[in-house]
């Protein structure tokens, strides 16, 4: 294999692991949302919505 072919390889995956891992990185340290609870904003409705 040729040395540009070699470089280009491993630049290549070389990016595509740096990508992957700071995704990933993002995914386990990002804060989850707070989303409301529709059941306890609903308490005091006793009908159903049609």
């Amino acid at each position: 294999m040729k040395t540009e072919a070699l470089i280009t390889m491993v630049l290549a995956q070389g990016f595509v692991i740096a990508m992957a891992g700071y995704f990933f990185y993002k995914v386990l340290t990002t804060k989850p949302k707070q989303e409301p609870d529709s059941y306890s904003e609903n308490d005091d409705v006793t009908d159903r919505q049609e």
